[in-house]
């Protein structure tokens, strides 16, 4: 027998599998899907069983499979389906896709770390007799006795005896150690929360048959009860046997949700994101793969563990941009959930309170199933929101905060009620200049100014990540006459706890919540009023509940809307509506302060209106004139290299070869600078294919790949459906 094996290194030159002789100690263990060592050139190094044969028709002379890395971890059919899928569709290696569906703790590659945690038990091993002569014959040695009279009762923990002791009697064969494996998280506290849902929640589940492939549009108004339409679903399907997958688009969004799973479905929930220890994520791939489990919850990634008997897949808050991998593989979850929902005949649910356009304008042509849910649960109302023109603030010294914003907020302290403030830039400034030369810190590395953080008082790139001490003087005129310019989130902090010294103020961003556990601590404590004020980026915007919270403030709109990129005016919809929907979300009505110098901005007024609808309507009109999606499909291409001649000859090579290859009807721009025009001391250039059929694409950029395959100075990057351009 023989078996194809793709081996650990990533590289395009060796996308391919090589085939090694099964020896015969391992024919009868060894399956598709399991991790091996194999010899590769002059040392072993680890691999992926990807199919196995009886028939080796070359002359060659094969080496054989040194053996197996474990025989309970075998990646199901289903998977091992899925990642050819997720490598047609992005372009990368064939190890990468496998790679990406697995933990780190379990990727291919050597494991130095042993994730198993075990509880360490000392138990007898021989008869009571033998037991009774011991301590007759040494009556002096009362703790050994003690340890023997314990265990005639059952196993104790090791850790429980003194360990001198313990050893001494293993060594006389009157007792043994056993260890049993356990899981780092364990929730068995199940509360039986009977919530009577509302006609728009019973309406949304009598919709949507559990028994057929068809993907489901859940538009839904902030506070209007979606995660307990979901939680329903998932207990229908679970009754029956079959198991979910429920995706999140950020961490801080996992622990309000999963809470809320392990009050309803106790142990039978596991959960799987980037914010777990490498252990934490370690037992719960081992729970899944053991199905020990029927739900999962979690981000991006969790659209690959490897459940089995799916029966529902739901994913929240779909139009949010982190169901997209911008590295590779840049693969969409949505993309990867439908191929699963398609294959396993079940439905695929995606809900928001501001859709994608792309996934509303298939709602509309009947593609999905269109669901609405237009009331809030219970008595809560939609917030009223009030746009603040700051170029009139400005005039009155009100760089930071309005007059309304300031009052709103000292009214809400003495209501004991609480407000969440928005800004979506994090550090103190974004800018740090020279008032004499002009000189601006900038990052050597990347094409971008550097950001400052006031705590630490280091400059630091958030694409790369050096950091420099900001010094006192200028470092090109030596002269004391550094200014800081911008609003990041720390310098919000500061100005707020000046504006209202009584308030207990917390802050949410990137910088915060570093440390593991951090989200769910900030969550926790504001949740139980420790704080009055939560002020953060977009990581507070979307589906925390607070019952208390009545302000909500917008410090910045403008910040996401004058973007240049075609999606900057659906991005700060999503995120102005879904902020502003944190607010009165009980019987406490909510107010929302939006503060812009562009108040007559078409996009704000909608937001202001709570009318997604005219919002889609107008947008739709100009991805229309402009060719963009969801009239058009695009694809970018991007050429990378640290020489920045070489990669300006390349990506004329790309533009003229599409030229050549691609329909009159495929619109091809560029190529220009990108967006980041340079990264890591990487220059990159890029070209935009629109098109709206185009049979051939994918195998021309196949070729194209390949053709930059060996080239060691350049490097390619495709990207289908990008998010950005």
């Amino acid at each position: 027998m023989y078996a194809d094996v793709l081996i650990e290194y990533n590289a395009k030159s060796v996308d391919k599998s090589f085939t090694y002789l099964i020896p015969n100690d391992l024919k009868d263990i060894i399956k598709v899907g399991m991790k091996v060592i194999v010899p590769f050139v002059n040392k072993k190094i680890y691999g992926f069983v990807i199919n196995i044969k009886d028939i080796y028709e070359d002359s060659y002379e094969l080496k054989s499979i040194d053996s197996i890395v474990d025989p309970n971890f075998v990646l199901n059919d289903e998977l091992m389906d899925l990642g050819k899928y997720l490598q047609e569709r992005t372009l990368c290696t064939k190890i990468v896709a496998y790679q990406t569906m697995l933990p780190s703790s379990m990727k291919v590659k050597e494991q130095k770390s042993n994730y198993s945690k075990y509880l360490v038990y000392v138990e007898l091993n021989k008869d009571i007799k033998d037991i009774d002569e011991y301590i007759e014959k040494y009556p002096r040695r009362k703790r050994h006795a003690d340890i023997l009279n314990q265990l005639r009762e059952g196993k104790v923990l090791k850790n429980n005896f003194d360990n001198a002791c313990v050893n001494e009697l293993v060594k006389e064969d009157l007792i043994k150690i056993s260890k049993e494996q356990i899981y780092r998280i364990n929730k068995n506290n199940i509360i039986e929360n009977s919530i009577n849902l509302n006609d728009d929640q019973k309406n949304a589940i009598n919709k949507i048959n559990l028994n057929e492939f068809k993907v489901h549009l859940l538009h839904g108004v902030t506070g209007s009860g979606k995660t307990e339409v979901y939680i329903n679903l998932i207990k229908s399907v679970v009754k029956n046997n079959r198991c979910a997958i429920m995706l999140v688009p950020e961490i801080s969004l996992t622990a309000q949700v999963v809470n809320k799973f392990y009050d309803r479905f106790g142990n039978d929930v596991a959960i799987f994101h980037s914010g777990l220890s490498e252990g934490e994520r370690y037992d719960e791939y081992l729970k899944i793969l053991r199905d020990e489990v029927h739900i999962v919850v979690g981000t991006r990634s969790a659209v690959f563990m490897p459940i089995k008997n799916l029966g529902i897949v739901i994913i929240d808050e779909e139009h949010s941009d982190t169901y997209k991998q911008d590295s590779n593989p840049r693969y969409s979850a949505i993309d990867m959930a439908e191929y699963r929902c398609r294959i396993n005949n079940i439905p695929l649910v995606l809900g928001s309170a501001t859709p994608s356009l792309e996934s509303m304008a298939r709602a509309l042509k009947g593609v999905y199933n269109y669901i609405e849910m237009p009331n809030r649960v219970g008595n809560a109302k939609l917030p009223k929101i009030s746009v603040v023109d700051m170029r009139n603030e400005i005039k009155k010294r009100n760089a930071i905060f309005s007059d309304a914003l300031k009052f709103k907020l000292s009214t809400r302290l003495e209501k004991g009620e609480q407000s969440i403030l928005l800004l979506n830039r994090r550090g103190y400034s974004t800018i740090v200049s020279c008032k004499n030369c002009g000189y601006t810190y900038k990052c050597p590395h990347c094409d971008i100014t550097l950001t400052y953080h006031k705590t630490s008082n280091n400059l630091r790139c958030h694409y790369c990540g050096y950091t420099v001490i900001k010094g006192d003087v200028c470092p090109e005129c030596k002269e004391n006459s550094l200014g800081e310019h911008g609003l990041g989130t720390e310098k919000l902090e500061l100005e707020l706890n000046k504006l209202l010294p009584n308030a207990r103020i917390i802050r949410m961003d990137a910088d915060t919540t570093r440390n593991k556990g951090a989200h769910e601590d900030i969550i926790k404590k504001f949740g139980n009023h420790e704080y009055d004020i939560l002020l953060g980026t977009q990581m507070i915007s979307k589906g925390l509940d607070f019952p208390l919270v009545t302000l909500v403030g917008v410090i910045n709109a403008d910040a996401t809307l004058n973007i240049p990129d075609f999606r900057s005016g659906e991005r700060t919809y999503s995120l102005l509506s879904q902020v502003a929907g944190r607010a009165g979300r009980s019987d406490l009505l909510g107010e929302v302060i939006i503060q812009t110098y562009d108040p007559d901005n078409y996009t704000l007024k909608c937001v202001c209106n709570n009318n997604y609808m005219d919002f889609y309507n107008y947008e739709m009109g100009n991805r229309k004139k402009l060719n963009y999606p969801p009239y058009y499909y695009l694809t970018s291409i991007k050429i990378a290299s640290k020489d920045y001649e070489l990669a300006g000859k390349e990506i004329n090579k790309v533009r003229n070869y599409l030229e050549k290859k691609l329909s009159n009807n495929v619109i091809i721009l560029g190529p220009t600078t990108a967006n980041v025009f340079k990264i890591n001391d990487v220059y990159r250039f890029q070209i935009i294919v629109k098109y709206k059929r185009e049979p051939n694409l994918f195998n021309i950029l196949k070729e194209l790949d390949g053709l930059y395959m060996l080239n060691n100075k350049c490097n390619i990057e495709i990207d289908n459906n990008p998010l950005q351009v």
